[in-house]
């Protein structure tokens, strides 16, 4: 049994994580980044990272701040990636939970008997497909690479940085999905539910917390390009 206060706070965690979110887009509105692309990743990161991602962006992305640190590069970097991850996720989750028989597509019934790793299949590869188009849309216009060298480019950006963070991400859900839920509530929760949800927040952050340093890597050596 899930105890009511418990699913209050998932509500108002995601409602935070919602607000946080309109309000970047009318940032971003108002004032559109140089990079277009981030003007769709500050939003998506908004989703989990609430007013953490608007203070972050007010110290090192805002219209008027200095020039960020490198530290915080890597971070608009990683949240960059971060993005793809987080709107990858909204769909392919919703899919899976809505639309269950698409899983087999993803080895449900073939390669797995549980519905959650199928739907970690299907993620990573929508939000490897995701990654790519933002790393695209980032890296050719700085680069002025053709059509074919901007893909190739893209992906050897993106591989590195949206495995790494999905290996957080998967974690955290993970470790909630089959120890967590069932030990508190005596059940596992699914993307019907706002504590799943809520607890997706979290999971994106632990993603961040993975996928940092590989960011750091790849920019410092020049695979991806600096925010």
């Amino acid at each position: 049994m899930i105890p009511i206060w418990f699913k209050v706070v998932a509500i108002a965690l995601l409602l935070i994580g919602v607000v946080s979110a309109l309000y970047m887009a009318v940032v971003m509105r108002r004032h559109p980044p140089k990079m277009a692309v981030m003007q769709f990743v500050w939003p998506l990161c908004a989703l989990f990272a609430g007013p953490l991602l608007i203070w972050f962006y007010r110290r090192y992305a805002a219209p008027g701040t200095d020039e960020a640190p490198f530290a915080a590069k890597v971070a608009k970097g990683t949240l960059h990636c971060g993005a793809g991850c987080t709107l990858a996720d909204l769909v392919s989750e919703n899919v899976a939970h809505h639309f269950p028989g698409v899983l087999k597509l993803f080895g449900l019934g073939s390669l797995f008997s549980q519905h959650i790793f199928a739907t970690w299949v299907m993620d990573y590869v929508l939000a490897l497909g995701t990654g790519i188009v933002f790393q695209y849309f980032a890296i050719v216009p700085m680069r002025d690479l053709s059509f074919g060298n901007g893909i190739v480019t893209a992906a050897k950006a993106d591989f590195l940085s949206l495995t790494s963070w999905q290996v957080g991400m998967y974690g955290l859900m993970g470790l909630a999905h089959f120890l967590l839920f069932p030990a508190w509530f005596g059940t596992r929760v699914d993307a019907g539910s706002p504590i799943f949800w809520a607890a997706m927040q979290f999971a994106m952050m632990a993603g961040f917390a993975t996928a940092y340093l590989p960011n750091w890597m790849l920019i410092r050596t020049g695979v991806k390009e600096e925010m």
